[in-house]
């Protein structure tokens, strides 16, 4: 093992010491040494399994066979969802074959950023991380399972599915993706025709081509954002059928994948041969792992929130200077949009997930002597699923890269360094991706331009006022304000001022998405302006310096430390979207750092 991961896993362990055991505590409290159900009474089981088929009621009634419930995201939307719809009786299926039963237990809300990306709604999306862990203990809460498989894929689903899980640590849980759809116009022509539309020189109806050219069948988006580095978290956690993660929809392998799924389900379960809980499966080493996972291939920034969130929930305490620590010994290994031109399925082909886990097992930057659902630590997942005459088994992931443009090892990384970085300085604490900025935008000095709304800046960017180096200062968009809404609308203006050669940077207490790009961006800065944090203090024309090469944030205004903060603007609310059941939340968020939660350790 490299000895500074050791070191932070071992710093992570202390600083956990307290309130893991508290977690582990409530795990052993809440397992049984008989099935749960067995402490149901006749009427609590008359209800459970009234809609069974008759075989099914039999067995569950005699308390023989595991009980899995199913945990669904299910909606015909969410083109990553759709697929879901026929996982239910294939899971049946499968367990009855294997000795097992399933139910649907419940499902939990599915939104999509890419739909609510600049409109009201997206104020719900982070908050629905937190209801989808609730929707998963009421789902769970009837006690009558033994294990849990979770149909969840997308940005939001999977860490509030997994928060959720934790919940229920004696349980085991295991995670079924459904895939990515198949590759269509390629990000970067996608890239250029929303550049071209925000200077006014693409229409409307180029624009929407484009968009259905791109996000076009079944399936997750193919870029490497929330969606798809959320499947890549759950193999480097080992909750995954190894290999898993981006097998096509609606496929052989993808179902039989799924039914292996459900047979490990049930051998893991308290009534099989290996009863392996999710509170096993999730510990420092785990969560370390997942943070390497992250950098090592220019994942999502919006896991900076969702991790430490789910760390929390197991009672371990992850915080920003992990991930900035780690990233300064994890190589970036992947290129894949929009750190590069390929998509998912280009990754897959090239080596993938497993390619990536080898390398950084070979190179000490792992833990493998980690508990996961397969039950052979985390080297069973350097590999990749096939069939051979319709039997599922696994090869290794090949030794060579596919395509060293999308894909390497560690002796040629892409970067020495990881993809996230922590910023500190005069206005807070914020996180940057760094993987697809060019290193001379990696520092920017500039005026600021202070907005409270993406709208005006969109106003500004429109009226030629920005057509200038400046660094863009959006505030009041952090949890307590409006929920911390996505930002991603922004990234085509900014980087068409880029592409014009002016020196632009954001700095915002708000989030970008998975799909953050080469404009440099700090963001989740905490504390947030509306709980009087430094941004509040901005003032248009004050000189920034975003480094993020020293991790430094700074500002040249010798009265900043005496100024007032600005009041945060009336809000906006309309009637309409659900906002208004919302807003009571905001009060009890906790701080990006500390996951941006309503509930698990942190500071407000």
């Amino acid at each position: 093992m490299h000895p500074n991961i050791q070191a932070i896993t071992q710093r992570i362990i202390e600083r956990s010491k307290d309130t893991r055991r508290a977690y582990l505590d409530g795990v052993a409290a809440a397992q049984n040494a008989t099935p749960p159900r067995d402490s149901l009474s006749a009427g609590n089981k008359a209800h459970a399994f009234a809609a069974c088929p008759a075989h099914d009621k039999q067995a569950l009634l005699g308390g023989k066979w595991p009980n899995i419930a199913i945990v669904t995201a299910y909606n015909d939307m969410l083109s990553a969802h759709q697929p879901y719809q026929r996982y239910p009786e294939l899971i049946r299926q499968a367990a009855r074959d294997c000795g097992a039963t399933a139910q649907v237990a419940g499902g939990v809300p599915a939104m999509c950023d890419g739909v609510t990306q600049g409109q009201p709604g997206m104020e719900l999306s982070l908050f629905s991380r937190d209801v989808i862990a609730m929707s998963t203990a009421v789902a769970l809460s009837h006690n009558s399972f033994d294990a849990a498989l979770y149909l969840g894929i997308c940005d939001k689903i999977v860490p509030g599915m997994l928060i959720g899980a934790l919940q229920f640590g004696h349980l085991p849980a295991i995670f079924v993706p459904s895939g990515p759809m198949a590759s269509g116009l390629p990000n970067s022509e996608k890239a250029r025709i929303r550049q071209l539309y925000a200077e006014g020189k693409a229409s409307r109806d180029e624009l929407l081509q484009a968009e259905c050219d791109s996000y076009h069948s079944a399936g997750t988006c193919t870029f490497y954002g929330t969606a798809n580095s959320n499947q890549m978290l759950m193999e480097f956690m080992g909750l995954h059928i190894p290999g898993a993660s981006f097998i096509p929809p609606n496929t052989p392998l993808r179902d039989q994948l799924t039914s292996e799924a459900t047979r490990r389900a049930a051998a893991i379960s308290k009534m099989g041969e290996a009863y392996t809980p999710l509170a096993q499966v999730i510990d420092e080493k785990s969560i370390v792992n997942a943070m390497v996972g992250l950098l090592a291939t220019g994942g999502s920034t919006n896991h900076t929130l969702h991790l430490p969130a789910i760390a929390r929930a197991a009672g371990i305490v992850i915080n920003w200077q992990d991930f900035d620590d780690l990233s300064k010994i994890v190589p970036l290994l992947t290129r894949v949009y929009p750190n590069g031109q390929a998509d998912v399925n280009h990754f897959h082909a090239a080596g993938g997930i497993g390619f990536v886990i080898a390398a950084l097992l070979k190179s000490g930057l792992l833990h493998d002597d980690v508990t996961t659902i397969n039950g052979h630590g985390l080297r069973a997942y350097a590999s990749e699923p096939m069939l051979e005459n319709d039997v599922l088994s696994w090869r290794p992931s090949p030794d060579v890269s596919g395509d060293k443009e999308v894909v390497t090892d560690c002796d040629a990384p892409f970067d020495a360094e990881g993809g996230l970085r922590l910023l500190d300085g005069a206005l807070g604490r914020g996180v940057i991706k760094t993987s697809a900025v060019k290193q001379a935008h990696r520092v920017v000095a500039a005026p600021a331009a202070v907005f409270n709304d993406q709208d005006d800046v969109q106003a500004a960017f429109e009226a030629g006022q920005l057509e200038r180096d400046c660094v863009v200062v959006l505030r009041f968009q952090g949890p307590a304000a409006n929920g911390m809404p996505e930002l991603h609308k922004l990234t085509p203006m900014l980087s068409v001022l880029q592409d014009r050669g002016f020196q632009v940077a954001l700095i915002t207490d708000g989030r970008m998405s998975g799909a953050s790009g080469k404009v440099p961006a700090a963001i989740h800065m905490t504390p947030e302006a509306k709980r009087g944090g430094p941004l509040a203090k901005v003032q248009d024309g004050d000189l920034i310096r975003l480094d993020s090469i020293a991790g430094t944030l700074s500002i040249d205004a010798p009265d900043f430390a005496a100024r007032a903060s600005a009041p945060m603007p009336q809000p906006n609310v309309q009637a309409g979207f659900g906002r208004q059941l919302f807003e009571n939340l905001k009060g009890q968020i906790s701080s990006a750092e500390s996951g941006a939660s309503l509930f698990g350790i942190g500071e407000k």
